[in-house]
């Protein structure tokens, strides 16, 4: 299915534009290391800040698809907050970015509510449980007005793969119809609706009518709606007119202020994984071992599952030297995908993995011991800045 494919149709044209502009040096910088391009984050940027500008409508950062704390302050250069799911991205977003913090998640742990509510502006409820459990909380809290929804289920999905989907049977995420209490909707500002998954906006035009006949008797009472992320505004053939249209239907319909909050759609096709070759084998094929691990540092290679572009390599066949490559933990099936080289590879080699930039750092691990990858960042002025290197106290640390 497209929608899930985690950009595996990378622009390489993108990347061609702006690296001849200035290159990046990979070799310069820790192995294995990400390295996020302020310039093209920056440009994705600009798209969704032309969004904002057209509609009136607000765009989060969702840190759970990225959390670079040295790259929020360029966010909130042009995005209006963040949205957060858990106490810790919360405090992130507040002090890092200093902008909107916006919470939901499926149900709030007690003894961090208090904290949470000094970071937020919005607390977005899974149910009337919750809700009932909080409100009064809320409400008394000093200081500040912290507007408050509920997500919503409207039932209705187009993601094929049940564990994207949080809107397939038995969902624990928001409250569908059925399960809906028009009469406990007093102190609610908002809903929040969430049916999209690396998609076109197609998807959303198709599920807008949906929400609208199940919960629109009750949008007139609110003053926002969330759409939710999943939107892919950044990609090259995303429908950023039919986005428009949506929004515009909501917000003008009942007088609606209206959220996004993507988190792939910020970091899309903005960062690189940069690793090297430890060991050249074979077994039936050419294999490589790598010091990055899909395990490890790339989750999603596994868990999409899907194949990552790397830089100069072509499909298996294409190019005349074919590898296995597969990271250098003890998981049998850390294995990244097969590729193909103008050359043959050797220890010591560099290969730069694309696309790198989310859903990576937010969910790497020290499985086997094995190091994290160090962080940079490119921009023109300063170059390649190394912000975080790992050694063996993270690891520990967390165990």
């Amino acid at each position: 299915m497209k929608a899930l494919s985690r950009s595996c149709s990378t622009d390489l044209d993108r990347l061609t534009e702006v690296q001849r502009l200035k290159n990046i040096d990979f070799n310069s910088v820790p192995s294995p290391c990400y390295v996020v391009d302020e310039r093209l984050l920056r440009r994705n940027l600009e798209i969704l800040d032309s969004v904002q500008k057209r509609t009136g409508a607000s765009i989060l950062l969702a840190l759970k698809g990225f959390s670079m704390a040295s790259m929020l302050p360029v966010v909130g250069e042009y995005l209006a907050g963040i949205t957060a799911s858990s106490l810790h991205e919360a405090r992130l977003g507040h002090e890092y970015m200093g902008k909107e913090v916006h919470a939901y998640a499926p149900a709030f742990i007690e003894h961090e509510f208090e904290e949470l509510m000094g970071y937020c502006d919005h607390l977005v409820f899974n149910s009337f449980v919750q809700w009932e459990k909080y409100r009064d909380r809320v409400k008394a809290y000093p200081g500040k007005k912290i507007e408050c929804g509920l997500r919503v289920n409207p039932e209705y999905s187009e993601i094929e793969v049940e564990l994207y989907n949080p809107c397939a049977p038995n969902s624990r995420m928001g409250i569908t119809l059925d399960n809906f209490h028009p009469e406990m909707l007093e102190g609610i500002d908002g809903l929040h609706f969430h049916t999209l998954c690396e998609q076109n906006s197609d998807a959303l035009a198709r599920t807008i009518p949906v929400v609208d006949e199940k919960f629109g008797p009750y949008l007139s009472q609110m003053k926002w709606l969330n759409f939710g992320g999943g939107h892919h505004i950044t990609r090259e053939d995303y429908d950023i007119e039919s986005l428009v249209e949506s929004i515009l239907f909501m917000k003008n319909k009942y007088n609606l202020k209206i959220y996004l909050e993507p988190g792939e759609a910020i970091a899309l096709n903005t960062g690189y994984l940069v690793s090297t070759v430890l060991d050249v084998t074979k077994n039936g094929m050419d294999l490589a071992i790598l010091d990055a691990s899909a395990a490890c540092h790339m989750p999603d290679v596994l868990e999409m599952p899907y194949r990552p572009n790397i830089i100069g390599a072509g499909k298996p066949g294409e190019k005349p030297f074919t590898y296995r490559l597969g990271g250098n933990t003890c998981l049998s099936g850390d294995v990244i995908g097969d590729y193909s080289f103008d050359a043959p590879l050797k220890p010591g080699d560099r290969l730069v993995f694309m696309d790198m930039a989310h859903y990576t750092m937010v969910k790497n691990n020290t499985f086997n011991g094995v190091n994290l990858p160090s962080i940079a960042s490119y921009n023109e002025t300063d170059g390649i800045r190394v912000h975080r290197t790992f050694g063996f106290e993270d690891y520990v640390s967390r165990l």
